[in-house]
């Protein structure tokens, strides 16, 4: 039975695993390896991207298998063809799919309609690869990823629902910090405190910015204006201003605390670059993970 990645909780069962595959991975980087030997994996990209496509494409080709870069522009898909009808005509042709899509509805109606495995490589809701890296990053510099204060502030996005869910379902304290205005969607943060009951994570929100970094093990944020937002940004950067992660902010964390960020940042808007540059920031390190995690999640998927 083909499995998909859609949402972080896509790993409930294995994300442990999965992280310490990806751990494996890394250090074990120049052995030759062949999991993808023979197959090719589509890449479907409506939205630009750096370290998305960069880490995909190279972990394709380190697993022995061909990727192949898919423009929407250049695709039926882009033209009127349904998402359905497009994900039975790759099927026949591909042996997975990964999707960085506008619409997270477009996602599930790939992988509902696909008889391969469909992996989400970020939506307008979740962005589960981006966790996992985050997750594996943590587990490196911390030892561990249960029993850790994970702190965000910023703007409730989609980055948001899948970190409150992940660190659910690893046992990790979560303290969400936004503006009134830009709350995290709530439907996450209940299901995210429902898997806690049994892991025993603590979850909370507040519009303090401080009282979300206190004490942090880590200390998260994400750019104020995304991807066609551009026309809100004077609000959103008044409204952000206090929840900048700055010398000040990070004061309230631990000591050895560490900064992460999902990248590309906006320097001097959601973080200054005297904490971005510090000795804290693991934020190339969380980038580079995003390579050796996609090999996990491709080996796990297609084993």
């Amino acid at each position: 039975m083909k499995r998909d990645l859609v949402s972080i909780l896509d790993m409930e069962k294995d994300i442990e695993d999965v992280i310490s595959l990806a751990l494996r991975l890394k250090r074990d980087r120049y052995s030759k390896r062949s999991e993808l030997d023979g197959r090719t994996v589509g890449m479907i990209f409506e939205k630009p991207s750096t370290r998305t496509r960069i880490s995909l494409e190279t972990a394709i080709t380190q697993l022995g298998g061909h990727g192949i870069y898919l423009n929407p522009n250049d695709m039926q898909m882009g033209r009127g063809e349904t998402v359905e009808d497009t994900a039975h005509v790759l099927s026949g042709f591909l042996d997975a799919i990964t999707y960085r899509a506008f619409s997270h509805e477009n996602v599930l109606k790939l992988a509902k309609n696909s008889s391969i495995p469909v992996i989400n490589a970020l939506d307008d809701v979740e962005h589960p690869l981006q966790v996992l890296a985050d997750y594996m990053t943590i587990a490196e510099k911390k030892g561990r990823t249960s029993n850790l204060k994970f702190s965000y502030v910023g703007d409730g996005n989609n980055m948001v629902n899948s970190l409150v869910l992940g660190c659910a379902l690893l046992g990790m304290d979560m303290s969400v910090g936004t503006p009134e205005q830009y709350k995290p969607n709530e439907k996450f943060i209940a299901k995210a405190r429902e898997i806690a009951k049994s892991t025993g994570a603590k979850i909370t929100t507040t519009t303090n910015p401080k009282e979300a970094v206190a004490d942090a093990d880590v200390v998260y944020t994400d750019v104020w204006i995304s991807m066609g937002e551009e026309k809100q940004k004077e609000i959103k950067e008044k409204a952000f201003k206090p929840f900048q992660v700055n010398a000040d902010l990070v004061s309230e964390a631990k000591k050895d605390y560490i900064f992460m960020h999902c990248l590309p940042a906006h320097r001097g808007l959601e973080v200054t670059d005297e904490v971005a540059d510090s000795i804290n920031s693991v934020i190339f390190q969380e980038a580079e993970n995003r390579l050796h995690s996609a090999k996990a999640a491709f080996i796990t998927l297609l084993s």
